[in-house]
């Protein structure tokens, strides 16, 4: 019964041949992400980046990338998202076993989370520390991020003070203090100063953690 309600003539289908042709995904599946990671391996690498040559690394044609990115600072505030992304992944695993109710502890584990993710992932801080490869402003997602980071640490710090943890109330040089130490540490390793100090490479995450650790006695009543 089926059989008679379709015309013979229709068996050869050639409107689905067209559907399918037209709904046919990309063959990277993906290719904005395809873009976005081959973006960061030529920032990685130190190259100069641009969507026609992530276009080239991810085997595509010049004109392809453009239906996702329009230039050069739309790809690479793209990585600086997805790379920022990753970082807060890293903090929020972090901060969600360090200790409720000991803000010193929580500051602590956020300093050594960042450290660690900027020394294990150098080109991702390249790219969303510095205005090397795009302009930070442009991203009101990076931007509402770095604004989140920040409340969340001034948050620390203002429960370390109402506990009376602190040795100085001015929390805003105490914040800033500890961004020149968790950036410079984290850039003097991007840039490989630590040799020429008698630090091996084995020894910076060590040395990290020393380091914060001095920071933070320097600073609390303990």
């Amino acid at each position: 019964m089926l059989e008679g309600a379709v015309p013979a003539r229709q068996t050869s289908k050639p409107p689905a041949r067209r559907q399918t042709a037209a709904a046919r995904p990309y063959h990277h599946g993906d290719l904005r992400r395809v873009l976005i990671d081959a973006a960061l391996q030529l920032a990685a690498e130190g190259a100069e980046v641009s969507v026609r040559e992530a276009a080239r690394r991810a085997a595509v044609s010049p004109g392809a990338p453009f239906r996702h990115f329009p230039n050069r600072d739309a790809l690479m505030a793209a990585v600086a998202e997805e790379a920022q992304r990753r970082f807060r992944v890293v903090i929020e695993a972090v901060l969600a076993e360090a200790p409720p109710a000991d803000p010193l502890a929580r500051f602590r584990a956020f300093g050594l989370a960042y450290l660690r993710w900027a020394m294990r992932n150098p080109a991702h801080f390249e790219i969303i520390s510095t205005g090397r490869y795009f302009v930070h402003g442009s991203s009101a997602e990076l931007t509402r991020d770095n604004a989140e980071l920040v409340a969340l640490t001034e948050r620390m710090l203002a429960d370390a003070a109402e506990q009376g943890l602190l040795r100085s109330t001015d929390l805003k040089r105490i914040l800033i203090a500890g961004r020149a130490l968790i950036y410079g540490f984290a850039r003097m390793n991007l840039d490989g100063h630590f040799p020429r100090w008698g630090v091996r490479e084995g020894e910076i995450e060590w040395m990290a953690e020393g380091v914060i650790d001095l920071f933070i006695a320097g600073i609390s009543k303990r």
